[in-house]
């Protein structure tokens, strides 16, 4: 199932050029005007978009994904198809971070919000027991007959589905909730993800740009 990911927003416009530069890559110069949408993986990227292959496993992927432009290294570069556009790199994960980050300038980011709005004078919201001192984003949607416990932060875009109990002292960010949902007190859901690649300079944060999916009648600890 796929969702409209509204939470991190994209460089408008991205240029192959800007790629070239950023992998610091040679031979590719005829390309340098092309647009390019997005980078995504080998199986849901498409033809604009760049996506990455560092290991054979995925080689099934590989010969289905319908993106032009890849990126890999020198042990898995005869692998790639001649009708693609491939860039081999000493460490294919750094560069896919470095690219990332690129398009997407606000994925290393994890500040607090300060975009939000008076539930209190919000009739759409009208249907929700909030408790005190809750602070909901904006675009939140909620759906009926849900309860938001005291100190609790939803911020924008967030979607919590119908009669789901929020409980108090719970942050939730860059998630969708279905139905039915309880989330318990002090839970802390779609903060931004930890992880780094170790590089001889220094070690390169890895961007997360994903979001967390919480399916209907489902219970979160804290």
């Amino acid at each position: 199932m796929n969702y409209l990911n509204t939470f991190f927003k994209k460089k408008k416009k991205i240029l192959f050029q800007d790629i070239i530069k950023i992998l610091n890559a040679k031979n590719q110069k005829k390309y340098k005007n092309l647009a390019i949408n997005d980078i995504q993986n080998l199986d849901q990227a498409g033809k604009n978009d760049i996506t990455f292959f560092h290991t054979s496993k995925y080689k099934d992927l590989l010969e289905k994904t319908k993106s032009n432009i890849i990126i890999t290294n020198s042990k898995l570069s005869d692998l790639i198809p001649k009708s693609k556009i491939k860039f081999v790199v000493e460490n294919v994960l750094i560069s896919v971070a470095n690219i990332t980050e690129y398009i997407y300038p606000d994925s290393l980011n994890d500040e607090f919000e300060n975009n939000f709005i008076n539930h209190k004078k919000n009739k759409k919201y009208k249907n929700v027991k909030f408790g005190s001192n809750v602070i909901i984003g904006e675009n939140v949607k909620i759906g009926k007959n849900c309860k938001i416990g005291h100190n609790s932060i939803v911020e924008s875009n967030v979607i919590i589905g119908n009669n789901c109990n929020i409980g108090c002292n719970v942050i939730i960010k860059k998630t969708i909730i279905g139905k039915e949902v309880s989330i318990l007190d002090g839970a802390i859901i779609g903060k931004k993800g930890f992880g780094f690649f170790p590089n001889k300079e220094k070690n390169i944060r890895y961007p997360h740009i994903g979001i967390v999916i919480i399916n209907e009648n489902s219970e979160i600890g804290c």
